[in-house]
């Protein structure tokens, strides 16, 4: 429910590689949400056979937010309120995303905006296991249903965290699963191990620009 790709300017995932990564970790479909744009789903469903879902992250105003099922532009830079009926507006869920991780996380009284769901497990938050538990008691106490997510940026870290969807294999039932809380998030935190080179290719990258 939250993967980068190449079109993501933080993000190395290519066609080929999220193909390898889905099938190594046994996911049976992905959301490709990048950075405020949806050229990355746009490309890939047309070289891809498998359950791709539309999405965007949406750097808003006061924080990110997951439009999952979006396949159109949503504005940057908006409110959350703004944000959320734009995402609404294109048919998708407004999950608000890595809500208490250190760095980028959300300010309590900022999430009770009218959110359709809260990503409980980001395999990317930093410390993992405080992000998992406070986001679930967050995500209990607003009554909103509960996604997991990779926010891989990096093929390896594909799958590293996931939800268990009650849905078939198309993209509105799963929306409409995740709509009606039939959705459960699970996963671990991204070893330090992966981080690190994923910290050498991005270095490697930034220096063959100079």
């Amino acid at each position: 429910m939250h993967v980068h790709t190449v079109h993501s300017v933080d993000s190395f995932i290519t066609a080929k590689e999220l193909a390898f990564f889905m099938k190594k970790r046994g996911l049976d479909g992905v959301a490709i949400t990048d950075h405020d744009t949806v050229s990355g789903f746009r490309e890939f469903r047309k070289k891809l056979d498998m359950l791709l879902i539309p999405g965007v992250e949406v750097s808003t105003g006061q924080g990110h937010v997951l439009g999952i099922g979006v396949e159109r532009m949503v504005e940057a830079g908006l409110s959350f309120a703004e944000t959320i009926d734009l995402i609404h507006d294109a048919g998708g869920l407004a999950i608000v995303a890595h809500p208490t991780a250190f760095f980028k996380g959300i300010p309590e009284e900022r999430l009770d905006e009218g959110f359709d769901g809260m990503e409980v497990v980001n395999a990317s938050a930093v410390p993992f296991h405080y992000s998992v538990r406070k986001n679930r008691m967050l995500a209990v106490k607003l009554d909103l249903p509960q996604t997991g997510g990779s926010d891989a940026h990096y093929g390896p870290e594909v799958g590293m965290g996931y939800s268990l969807v009650d849905a078939d294999g198309e993209v509105d039932e799963v929306i409409g699963a995740i709509r009606r809380g039939a959705v459960k998030p699970f996963g671990r935190g991204i070893p330090w191990s992966t981080r690190v080179k994923r910290g050498f290719y991005n270095f490697k990258r930034l220096v063959g620009k100079l």
